[in-house]
């Protein structure tokens, strides 16, 4: 491993707005891919941003969104999740998400970036949500170059079972980012989702131009992913009956706020 290999994890400078690419690539049983563009918050959860009056509405950031508790802050729940899970010294969480817009907010994958009070990178939780309003969190130590694996704990598409390993590699949240998650099942690697960003500073008159061009993102989102659902269902691909899940420690199982009904599985 070289040096430019190593990743170094400092932050941007926050709060920031990402312009991102997020891929989708299915190789088995058949071949199906997409890409689509929008934009992702990256936040500091000791200071999250406070729009004007009039744009609160469009972005907001709440514990019941996310993984634990929702009396306690976002960032305590992080640190909770992270304690229950081995990581005791977390001081430092910055948040990769989509806010809450209107009613809205659905976040297929958000990402915690947690740091010791020296500012090394102490672990990293990827927080995953459903289609069905269930959520997950796998708590990562990437290698120097930013490799994690986890064992697939989760039912996300009515197309895959919960089995296989995830492979996935994080930047930093720097002014650049790419995060990689490839699903490998008996030697073959049937998924793998790709994200690719750029910072810029999330001054108001960013905020306004960003949901001028993209209203109500995350329901966007969710709906792209039901009419690829639909797609693929059209293409005879198997439906998976869901499984029961069972969250890990520190991980409330269901986001009753953000709950999705789905298509392929007569609205269950």
């Amino acid at each position: 491993m070289t040096a430019a290999d190593v990743v170094d994890w400092t932050p941007t400078t926050l709060p920031a707005l990402y312009d991102v690419r997020v891929g989708h690539r299915r190789t088995h049983p058949l071949h199906n891919a997409f890409e689509y563009g929008g934009y992702l918050w990256l936040v500091d959860l000791d200071d999250l941003p406070r729009l004007p009056g009039g744009l609160q509405w469009a972005a907001r950031f709440d514990a019941a969104d996310h993984l634990g508790d929702p009396t306690s802050s976002i960032k305590e729940n992080v640190v909770r999740f992270a304690a229950l899970h081995g990581v005791d010294d977390v001081a430092r969480v910055v948040m990769m998400a989509n806010a809450r817009s209107g009613p809205h907010v659905f976040n297929p994958l958000s990402t915690h970036w947690c740091y010791r009070a020296d500012g090394s990178l102490a672990c990293l939780v990827a927080e995953v949500h459903n289609t069905y309003g269930e959520r997950h969190a796998y708590l990562l130590h990437p290698d120097e170059a930013g490799r994690a694996e986890a064992v697939k704990d989760f039912y996300v598409s009515p197309f895959n079972t919960v089995d296989g390993r995830y492979l996935m590699r994080f930047s930093a949240p720097g002014a650049q980012l790419h995060v990689t998650m490839a699903l490998q099942v008996d030697g073959r690697t049937p998924f793998v989702a790709t994200l690719r960003g750029r910072a810029r500073p999330a001054t108001t008159g960013a905020v306004v131009r960003t949901i001028s061009r993209w209203p109500l993102m995350s329901l966007w989102v969710a709906a792209l992913i039901r009419w690829q659902g639909i797609r693929l269902w059209a293409r005879r691909l198997p439906v998976v009956p869901r499984t029961p899940h069972d969250p890990p420690a520190g991980v409330v199982a269901n986001a009753p706020r953000q709950q999705f009904t789905d298509t392929i599985e007569g609205r269950s």
